[in-house]
Protein backbone atom coordinates (compact mmCIF):
# COMPACT_ATOMS: atom_id res chain seq x y z
CA UNK A 1 0.00 0.00 0.00
CA UNK A 2 1.39 3.35 -1.04
CA UNK A 3 4.22 1.36 -2.62
CA UNK A 4 5.65 0.17 0.72
CA UNK A 5 6.11 -3.60 0.82
CA UNK A 6 6.59 -3.49 4.59
CA UNK A 7 3.31 -1.70 5.41
CA UNK A 8 0.68 -4.33 4.64
CA UNK A 9 2.54 -7.26 3.10
CA UNK A 10 0.48 -10.38 2.47
CA UNK A 11 -2.79 -8.65 3.30
CA UNK A 12 -2.37 -6.10 0.51
CA UNK A 13 -1.35 -8.85 -1.90
CA UNK A 14 -4.39 -11.03 -1.18
CA UNK A 15 -7.26 -8.65 -0.31
CA UNK A 16 -10.08 -7.93 -2.77
CA UNK A 17 -10.17 -4.38 -4.04
CA UNK A 18 -11.61 -1.59 -1.94
CA UNK A 19 -14.47 0.52 -3.29
CA UNK A 20 -13.42 3.01 -5.93
CA UNK A 21 -12.97 6.27 -4.04
CA UNK A 22 -11.16 9.55 -4.29
CA UNK A 23 -10.58 12.78 -2.40
CA UNK A 24 -13.44 14.92 -1.20
CA UNK A 25 -13.98 17.66 -3.82
CA UNK A 26 -17.34 19.02 -2.72
CA UNK A 27 -17.72 22.18 -0.66
CA UNK A 28 -20.01 22.18 2.39
CA UNK A 29 -21.27 18.64 1.97
CA UNK A 30 -24.03 18.31 4.57
CA UNK A 31 -24.39 15.06 6.53
CA UNK A 32 -25.62 13.91 9.89
CA UNK A 33 -22.32 12.23 10.80
CA UNK A 34 -18.72 12.78 9.79
CA UNK A 35 -16.42 9.84 10.54
CA UNK A 36 -12.66 10.42 10.51
CA UNK A 37 -10.76 7.25 9.72
CA UNK A 38 -11.64 4.25 7.53
CA UNK A 39 -10.62 1.40 9.81
CA UNK A 40 -12.75 -1.07 11.73
CA UNK A 41 -14.29 1.45 14.13
CA UNK A 42 -14.94 4.16 11.56
CA UNK A 43 -16.36 1.85 8.90
CA UNK A 44 -18.52 -0.04 11.39
CA UNK A 45 -19.88 3.31 12.59
CA UNK A 46 -20.60 4.36 9.01
CA UNK A 47 -22.25 1.06 8.10
CA UNK A 48 -24.54 0.89 11.14
CA UNK A 49 -25.42 4.59 10.97
CA UNK A 50 -26.22 4.45 7.25
CA UNK A 51 -28.34 1.34 7.74
CA UNK A 52 -30.18 3.26 10.46
CA UNK A 53 -31.06 6.04 8.03
CA UNK A 54 -28.38 8.63 8.82
CA UNK A 55 -26.34 10.44 6.18
CA UNK A 56 -22.64 9.71 6.69
CA UNK A 57 -19.34 10.93 5.24
CA UNK A 58 -16.14 8.99 6.00
CA UNK A 59 -12.93 11.00 5.62
CA UNK A 60 -9.76 8.91 5.39
CA UNK A 61 -6.33 10.53 5.14
CA UNK A 62 -4.82 7.60 3.23
CA UNK A 63 -6.67 4.48 2.06
CA UNK A 64 -9.22 2.09 3.53
CA UNK A 65 -7.54 0.04 6.26
CA UNK A 66 -4.28 1.99 6.03
CA UNK A 67 -3.63 2.06 9.80
CA UNK A 68 -3.67 -0.79 12.27
CA UNK A 69 -6.77 -2.28 10.64
CA UNK A 70 -4.79 -3.44 7.61
CA UNK A 71 -1.54 -4.43 9.30
CA UNK A 72 -2.48 -6.70 12.22
CA UNK A 73 -2.38 -10.45 12.77
CA UNK A 74 -6.08 -10.96 12.09
CA UNK A 75 -7.15 -12.56 15.39
CA UNK A 76 -10.82 -11.90 16.15
CA UNK A 77 -10.66 -12.12 19.93
CA UNK A 78 -13.23 -11.88 22.69
CA UNK A 79 -11.90 -9.70 25.50
CA UNK A 80 -8.79 -7.64 26.20
CA UNK A 81 -5.54 -8.34 28.02
CA UNK A 82 -7.23 -7.42 31.30
CA UNK A 83 -8.80 -10.35 33.12
CA UNK A 84 -12.61 -10.46 32.80
CA UNK A 85 -13.19 -10.02 36.55
CA UNK A 86 -10.85 -7.03 36.62
CA UNK A 87 -13.11 -4.97 34.35
CA UNK A 88 -15.65 -4.05 37.08
CA UNK A 89 -12.75 -3.33 39.44
CA UNK A 90 -11.23 -0.94 36.89
CA UNK A 91 -14.40 0.68 35.54
CA UNK A 92 -17.04 0.14 38.21
CA UNK A 93 -19.70 -2.55 38.25
CA UNK A 94 -22.02 -1.07 35.61
CA UNK A 95 -19.42 -0.24 32.97
CA UNK A 96 -17.23 -3.25 33.72
CA UNK A 97 -20.10 -5.69 33.34
CA UNK A 98 -21.33 -3.94 30.18
CA UNK A 99 -17.85 -3.90 28.61
CA UNK A 100 -17.27 -7.56 29.45
CA UNK A 101 -20.48 -8.55 27.69
CA UNK A 102 -19.75 -6.26 24.73
CA UNK A 103 -16.27 -7.74 24.27
CA UNK A 104 -17.49 -11.30 24.71
CA UNK A 105 -20.18 -10.86 22.06
CA UNK A 106 -18.02 -8.83 19.64
CA UNK A 107 -16.59 -11.74 17.57
CA UNK A 108 -20.10 -12.97 16.78
CA UNK A 109 -20.92 -9.47 15.48
CA UNK A 110 -17.89 -9.56 13.18
CA UNK A 111 -18.73 -12.97 11.74
CA UNK A 112 -22.42 -12.06 11.40
CA UNK A 113 -21.50 -8.94 9.40
CA UNK A 114 -19.20 -11.01 7.19
CA UNK A 115 -22.00 -13.47 6.48
CA UNK A 116 -24.75 -10.87 6.01
CA UNK A 117 -22.76 -8.78 3.55
CA UNK A 118 -20.96 -11.65 1.81
CA UNK A 119 -17.49 -10.29 2.58
CA UNK A 120 -14.61 -12.17 0.98
CA UNK A 121 -12.21 -11.86 3.92
CA UNK A 122 -11.12 -15.41 4.80
CA UNK A 123 -13.19 -15.52 8.00
CA UNK A 124 -12.55 -18.70 10.02
CA UNK A 125 -14.71 -18.72 13.20
CA UNK A 126 -13.05 -21.77 14.71
CA UNK A 127 -11.69 -20.20 17.87
CA UNK A 128 -8.30 -19.05 19.09
CA UNK A 129 -5.70 -20.66 21.33
CA UNK A 130 -3.97 -18.64 24.05
CA UNK A 131 -0.93 -20.81 24.68
CA UNK A 132 1.01 -20.91 27.94
CA UNK A 133 4.77 -20.65 28.12
CA UNK A 134 6.12 -22.07 31.39
CA UNK A 135 4.33 -22.40 34.70
CA UNK A 136 3.54 -18.70 35.02
CA UNK A 137 1.84 -18.75 31.65
CA UNK A 138 -0.13 -21.81 32.69
CA UNK A 139 -1.31 -20.08 35.85
CA UNK A 140 -2.41 -17.09 33.77
CA UNK A 141 -4.54 -19.01 31.30
CA UNK A 142 -5.95 -21.23 34.08
CA UNK A 143 -7.24 -18.16 35.87
CA UNK A 144 -8.62 -16.68 32.63
CA UNK A 145 -10.41 -19.93 31.98
CA UNK A 146 -11.93 -19.93 35.46
CA UNK A 147 -13.17 -16.36 35.12
CA UNK A 148 -14.59 -16.65 31.61
CA UNK A 149 -16.24 -19.96 32.43
CA UNK A 150 -17.96 -18.35 35.41
CA UNK A 151 -19.49 -15.86 32.97
CA UNK A 152 -20.78 -18.56 30.65
CA UNK A 153 -18.14 -18.26 27.92
CA UNK A 154 -17.49 -21.36 25.73
CA UNK A 155 -13.85 -21.73 26.74
CA UNK A 156 -11.84 -24.90 27.31
CA UNK A 157 -8.57 -25.39 29.21
CA UNK A 158 -6.17 -27.70 27.37
CA UNK A 159 -3.30 -29.55 29.00
CA UNK A 160 0.13 -29.82 27.40
CA UNK A 161 -0.75 -32.94 25.44
CA UNK A 162 -4.00 -31.48 24.09
CA UNK A 163 -2.41 -28.19 23.09
CA UNK A 164 0.40 -30.08 21.35
CA UNK A 165 -2.21 -31.94 19.29
CA UNK A 166 -3.98 -28.66 18.51
CA UNK A 167 -0.86 -26.72 17.50
CA UNK A 168 1.63 -29.31 16.26
CA UNK A 169 4.34 -28.30 18.75
CA UNK A 170 5.31 -29.45 22.26
CA UNK A 171 6.50 -25.96 23.24
CA UNK A 172 3.52 -25.10 25.44
CA UNK A 173 2.50 -26.08 28.94
CA UNK A 174 -1.19 -25.62 28.19
CA UNK A 175 -3.68 -23.58 26.22
CA UNK A 176 -7.01 -21.77 26.48
CA UNK A 177 -9.35 -22.49 23.58
CA UNK A 178 -11.94 -19.73 23.08
CA UNK A 179 -14.63 -20.93 20.69
CA UNK A 180 -16.15 -17.44 20.34
CA UNK A 181 -13.10 -16.21 18.46
CA UNK A 182 -11.39 -16.90 15.14
CA UNK A 183 -9.26 -15.42 12.38
CA UNK A 184 -9.85 -13.07 9.47
CA UNK A 185 -7.92 -11.36 6.69
CA UNK A 186 -7.99 -7.93 8.35
CA UNK A 187 -7.46 -5.67 5.33
CA UNK A 188 -10.03 -7.66 3.36
CA UNK A 189 -12.46 -7.27 6.27
CA UNK A 190 -11.89 -3.50 6.37
CA UNK A 191 -12.52 -3.32 2.63
CA UNK A 192 -15.60 -5.49 3.07
CA UNK A 193 -16.95 -3.07 5.68
CA UNK A 194 -16.23 -0.21 3.26
CA UNK A 195 -18.18 -1.87 0.45
CA UNK A 196 -21.10 -2.56 2.82
CA UNK A 197 -21.10 1.01 4.16
CA UNK A 198 -21.09 2.50 0.65
CA UNK A 199 -23.89 0.16 -0.42
CA UNK A 200 -25.89 1.30 2.63
CA UNK A 201 -25.53 4.91 1.48
CA UNK A 202 -22.43 6.21 3.26
CA UNK A 203 -20.07 8.47 1.31
CA UNK A 204 -16.42 7.42 1.52
CA UNK A 205 -13.53 9.71 0.66
CA UNK A 206 -9.88 8.62 0.68
CA UNK A 207 -6.77 10.80 0.54
CA UNK A 208 -8.89 13.34 2.41
CA UNK A 209 -6.96 14.35 5.50
CA UNK A 210 -9.02 16.59 7.79
CA UNK A 211 -6.99 19.75 8.37
CA UNK A 212 -9.47 21.84 10.34
CA UNK A 213 -12.51 21.25 12.54
CA UNK A 214 -14.64 24.19 13.73
CA UNK A 215 -17.69 24.32 15.97
CA UNK A 216 -20.29 26.43 14.16
CA UNK A 217 -22.88 26.06 16.97
CA UNK A 218 -25.48 24.31 14.82
CA UNK A 219 -22.97 21.95 13.23
CA UNK A 220 -19.29 21.10 12.88
CA UNK A 221 -17.32 22.30 9.86
CA UNK A 222 -14.55 19.96 8.69
CA UNK A 223 -12.09 20.99 6.01
CA UNK A 224 -9.79 18.93 3.78
CA UNK A 225 -7.37 20.06 1.09
CA UNK A 226 -10.08 20.22 -1.60
CA UNK A 227 -13.44 20.13 0.14
CA UNK A 228 -15.45 20.58 3.31
CA UNK A 229 -18.19 18.85 5.28
CA UNK A 230 -20.87 20.07 7.66
CA UNK A 231 -21.98 17.50 10.26
CA UNK A 232 -23.98 17.37 13.48
CA UNK A 233 -21.85 14.54 14.87
CA UNK A 234 -18.14 13.84 14.48
CA UNK A 235 -16.56 10.51 15.37
CA UNK A 236 -12.75 10.25 15.43
CA UNK A 237 -11.64 6.69 14.63
CA UNK A 238 -7.90 6.97 14.03
CA UNK A 239 -6.43 5.24 17.13
CA UNK A 240 -2.61 4.92 16.96
CA UNK A 241 -2.54 6.76 13.61
CA UNK A 242 -4.17 9.96 14.86
CA UNK A 243 -2.79 13.17 13.36
CA UNK A 244 -2.28 16.70 14.64
CA UNK A 245 -5.89 17.79 15.19
CA UNK A 246 -6.29 15.74 18.36
CA UNK A 247 -2.76 15.25 19.69
CA UNK A 248 -4.11 14.09 23.05
CA UNK A 249 -5.20 10.80 21.46
CA UNK A 250 -1.60 10.13 20.48
CA UNK A 251 -0.06 11.45 23.67
CA UNK A 252 -1.96 9.04 25.93
CA UNK A 253 -0.90 5.98 23.97
CA UNK A 254 2.43 4.18 23.90
CA UNK A 255 2.91 2.96 20.35
CA UNK A 256 4.13 -0.62 20.25
CA UNK A 257 5.35 -1.98 16.91
CA UNK A 258 4.26 -5.45 15.83
CA UNK A 259 5.50 -7.33 12.77
CA UNK A 260 4.35 -10.32 10.79
CA UNK A 261 6.04 -12.68 8.36
CA UNK A 262 4.22 -15.13 6.11
CA UNK A 263 5.71 -18.39 4.89
CA UNK A 264 5.26 -19.97 1.53
CA UNK A 265 2.14 -22.19 1.48
CA UNK A 266 2.61 -25.37 3.50
CA UNK A 267 1.91 -28.81 2.09
CA UNK A 268 -1.32 -30.65 2.87
CA UNK A 269 0.63 -33.06 5.07
CA UNK A 270 2.21 -30.19 7.02
CA UNK A 271 -1.14 -28.48 7.50
CA UNK A 272 -2.63 -31.71 8.81
CA UNK A 273 -0.04 -31.70 11.62
CA UNK A 274 0.34 -27.96 12.30
CA UNK A 275 -2.81 -26.18 13.49
CA UNK A 276 -5.17 -28.81 12.07
CA UNK A 277 -8.16 -26.98 13.61
CA UNK A 278 -7.21 -23.66 11.91
CA UNK A 279 -7.30 -21.65 15.15
CA UNK A 280 -5.29 -18.50 15.61
CA UNK A 281 -2.56 -18.70 18.27
CA UNK A 282 -0.83 -16.23 20.56
CA UNK A 283 1.20 -16.88 23.69
CA UNK A 284 1.76 -15.51 27.19
CA UNK A 285 5.25 -13.83 27.31
CA UNK A 286 5.45 -10.03 27.43
CA UNK A 287 7.24 -10.08 24.08
CA UNK A 288 4.56 -12.34 22.72
CA UNK A 289 4.32 -14.10 19.40
CA UNK A 290 1.43 -15.31 17.28
CA UNK A 291 0.69 -17.51 14.30
CA UNK A 292 -2.25 -18.50 12.09
CA UNK A 293 -2.97 -19.61 8.55
CA UNK A 294 -4.19 -17.64 5.59
CA UNK A 295 -6.45 -19.15 2.91
CA UNK A 296 -3.52 -20.44 0.85
CA UNK A 297 -2.00 -22.30 3.79
CA UNK A 298 0.71 -19.76 4.57
CA UNK A 299 1.68 -19.62 8.21
CA UNK A 300 1.56 -15.99 9.33
CA UNK A 301 4.04 -15.64 12.17
CA UNK A 302 4.51 -12.45 14.21
CA UNK A 303 5.84 -10.75 17.32
CA UNK A 304 6.63 -7.40 18.90
CA UNK A 305 9.09 -5.30 16.92
CA UNK A 306 9.54 -2.98 13.94
CA UNK A 307 10.98 -4.05 10.59
CA UNK A 308 13.28 -1.06 10.21
CA UNK A 309 16.90 -0.22 10.92
CA UNK A 310 18.70 -2.80 13.00
CA UNK A 311 15.38 -4.47 13.78
CA UNK A 312 15.00 -5.65 10.20
CA UNK A 313 17.73 -8.24 10.39
CA UNK A 314 17.25 -9.07 14.08
CA UNK A 315 13.54 -9.85 13.80
CA UNK A 316 13.92 -11.65 10.49
CA UNK A 317 16.61 -13.93 11.94
CA UNK A 318 14.58 -14.48 15.10
CA UNK A 319 11.56 -15.46 13.05
CA UNK A 320 13.60 -18.07 11.23
CA UNK A 321 15.03 -19.51 14.47
CA UNK A 322 11.71 -19.37 16.30
CA UNK A 323 9.77 -21.06 13.54
CA UNK A 324 12.40 -23.81 13.30
CA UNK A 325 12.24 -24.39 17.03
CA UNK A 326 8.47 -24.67 17.04
CA UNK A 327 8.21 -26.70 13.84
CA UNK A 328 11.54 -28.28 12.80
CA UNK A 329 9.93 -29.68 9.65
CA UNK A 330 9.57 -26.09 8.35
CA UNK A 331 13.32 -25.41 8.49
CA UNK A 332 13.54 -25.03 4.72
CA UNK A 333 10.23 -23.17 4.29
CA UNK A 334 10.91 -19.57 3.25
CA UNK A 335 9.15 -16.41 4.36
CA UNK A 336 7.52 -14.69 1.38
CA UNK A 337 6.06 -11.56 3.01
CA UNK A 338 7.05 -9.21 5.85
CA UNK A 339 5.20 -6.19 7.26
CA UNK A 340 4.53 -4.28 10.47
CA UNK A 341 2.33 -1.67 12.12
CA UNK A 342 1.71 0.19 15.37
CA UNK A 343 -0.42 -0.85 18.36
CA UNK A 344 -1.77 1.89 20.64
CA UNK A 345 -1.22 0.84 24.27
CA UNK A 346 -2.87 2.52 27.27
CA UNK A 347 -1.81 2.61 30.90
CA UNK A 348 -4.55 0.19 32.04
CA UNK A 349 -4.57 -1.93 28.87
CA UNK A 350 -8.14 -0.84 28.11
CA UNK A 351 -9.57 1.33 25.34
CA UNK A 352 -10.74 4.85 26.08
CA UNK A 353 -13.84 6.85 25.23
CA UNK A 354 -13.25 10.59 24.95
CA UNK A 355 -15.63 13.47 24.34
CA UNK A 356 -13.53 15.82 22.21
CA UNK A 357 -16.23 18.45 21.83
CA UNK A 358 -19.98 18.87 21.55
CA UNK A 359 -21.16 15.63 19.89
CA UNK A 360 -17.58 14.72 19.04
CA UNK A 361 -16.45 11.33 20.38
CA UNK A 362 -13.57 8.94 19.96
CA UNK A 363 -12.80 5.36 20.93
CA UNK A 364 -9.07 4.65 20.94
CA UNK A 365 -6.36 2.59 22.59
CA UNK A 366 -7.28 -0.93 21.53
CA UNK A 367 -4.04 -2.44 22.86
CA UNK A 368 -3.75 -4.81 19.90
CA UNK A 369 -7.36 -6.01 20.13
CA UNK A 370 -9.05 -3.81 17.57
CA UNK A 371 -10.97 -6.08 15.19
CA UNK A 372 -13.90 -7.23 17.30
CA UNK A 373 -14.03 -4.34 19.83
CA UNK A 374 -13.64 -1.75 17.07
CA UNK A 375 -16.53 -3.28 15.16
CA UNK A 376 -18.71 -3.36 18.29
CA UNK A 377 -17.78 0.16 19.39
CA UNK A 378 -18.59 1.48 15.92
CA UNK A 379 -22.07 0.06 16.24
CA UNK A 380 -22.38 1.77 19.62
CA UNK A 381 -21.34 5.16 18.20
CA UNK A 382 -23.87 4.80 15.41
CA UNK A 383 -26.55 4.07 17.98
CA UNK A 384 -25.58 7.20 19.88
CA UNK A 385 -25.99 9.42 16.81
CA UNK A 386 -29.24 7.68 15.84
CA UNK A 387 -30.73 8.40 19.27
CA UNK A 388 -30.90 4.71 20.13
CA UNK A 389 -28.66 5.04 23.20
CA UNK A 390 -27.28 7.68 25.53
CA UNK A 391 -23.65 8.46 26.21
CA UNK A 392 -23.97 6.78 29.58
CA UNK A 393 -25.20 3.60 27.83
CA UNK A 394 -21.92 3.13 25.94
CA UNK A 395 -19.59 0.30 27.01
CA UNK A 396 -16.98 2.70 28.42
CA UNK A 397 -17.28 5.84 30.54
CA UNK A 398 -16.21 9.17 29.10
CA UNK A 399 -12.80 10.02 30.53
CA UNK A 400 -10.30 12.85 30.01
CA UNK A 401 -7.11 12.22 28.08
CA UNK A 402 -4.03 11.74 30.24
CA UNK A 403 -0.60 12.08 28.66
CA UNK A 404 1.51 8.95 29.02
CA UNK A 405 4.63 9.59 31.10
CA UNK A 406 7.94 9.40 29.27
CA UNK A 407 6.11 8.43 26.11
CA UNK A 408 9.01 8.81 23.68
CA UNK A 409 11.51 7.04 25.88
CA UNK A 410 9.13 4.16 26.55
CA UNK A 411 8.40 3.71 22.84
CA UNK A 412 12.10 3.59 22.06
CA UNK A 413 12.58 1.22 25.00
CA UNK A 414 9.93 -1.21 23.78
CA UNK A 415 11.36 -1.27 20.28
CA UNK A 416 14.92 -1.75 21.55
CA UNK A 417 13.77 -4.29 24.15
CA UNK A 418 12.07 -6.42 21.50
CA UNK A 419 15.27 -6.33 19.48
CA UNK A 420 17.30 -7.46 22.51
CA UNK A 421 14.92 -10.33 23.27
CA UNK A 422 14.88 -11.47 19.66
CA UNK A 423 18.64 -11.14 19.27
CA UNK A 424 19.30 -13.43 22.24
CA UNK A 425 16.43 -15.91 22.18
CA UNK A 426 14.74 -18.22 19.77
CA UNK A 427 11.25 -18.16 21.24
CA UNK A 428 10.78 -20.06 24.46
Amino acid sequence: MNGDAYSHGLWEASAPAAPVTGPLQEQDLRVDIAVIGAGFTGLSTALHAAEGGASVAVLEAQQVGFGGSGRNVGLVNAGMWVMPDALPQELGEAYGTRLRKCLGDAPSLVFALVDRHGMDCQAVPRGTLHCAVGQQGLRDITERHRQWLAHGAPVELLDARAVAAATGTTAYTGGLLDRRAGTIQPLAYARGLAHAAVKAGAKLYTHSCVTEVRDEASHWALRTAHGSVQARWVFVATDAYTGALWPQLQEEQIRLPYFNMATAPLSDAQRARILPGLQGVWDTPDVLSSFRYDRQGRLVFGSVGALRGAGMGIHRNWGRRALNKLFPELASTPFEYEWYGQIGMTSNALPRLHELGRQVFSFSGYNGRGIAPGTAFGRELAGLALGQRRVEDLPLPVTPSVTARFKGLREMGYEAGAQLVHATQARL
